[in-house]
């Protein structure tokens, strides 16, 4: 189970059962699906269950949280975690579209990558972002994290191609975004 995670505006938690309600109520907006790499035109409305099912898929990681800022607004996770080559993949999905563009994405992968780097010691993270994503490589940019190439025509949404930029950040490279500093944080 993960540890708690504290940052001035958000929590990062070990999901619950009670999320589902929640995950259910924000269900699958058309704007994030597409940013998550979906086409509109496969979207569906969210079921119960598939709010259960993202429920147990992140339950069942070692480093999965939800998303707190004064509910659930999302995930993020550590994956593909390999602790003799001190790395692990990022992922993050703002659910509730009220929350982006406020800097909570930002401070949650502050959060974490605090956490990886420190309790963890883990040397690098890394993350694939679409290119037209442009929210959220700030948000990583932020954090840190560098442009390390390109994945061209990687992903077809809505019936064109689009590339994928791969980012990655080490732990000498980390730092906090300019409105979270290390003080105002809580340690695991």
């Amino acid at each position: 189970m993960p540890p708690l995670l504290q940052g001035p505006r958000v929590t990062l938690r070990p999901p619950l059962e009670a999320d589902i309600d929640v995950r259910l109520e924000l269900g699958n907006d058309p704007d994030i699906h597409r940013f998550y790499g979906g086409s509109r035109a496969d979207l569906q409305p969210l079921t119960r269950a598939g709010a259960e099912s993202w429920y147990r898929r992140l339950a069942a990681l070692p480093c999965g949280w939800v998303i707190e800022h004064r509910r659930l607004i999302g995930e993020i996770r550590l994956d593909n975690i390999n602790l003799s080559d001190g790395r692990a993949g990022l992922a993050v999905g703002i659910a509730d579209a009220t929350a982006l563009g406020r800097g909570l994405g930002t401070e949650a992968i502050g959060l974490v990558a605090d956490y990886a780097f420190g309790a963890m010691g883990l040397h690098r993270i890394g993350v694939r972002v679409l290119a037209f994503n442009a929210r959220a490589i700030r948000a990583y940019e932020k954090c840190g994290f560098r442009v390390e190439g390109r994945e061209r025509e990687s992903a077809l949404i809505d019936g064109a191609w689009h590339d994928d930029i791969i980012m990655g950040l080490l732990a000498d490279e980390h730092r906090f975004p300019a409105s979270t500093p290390p003080s105002a944080l809580s340690r695991p």
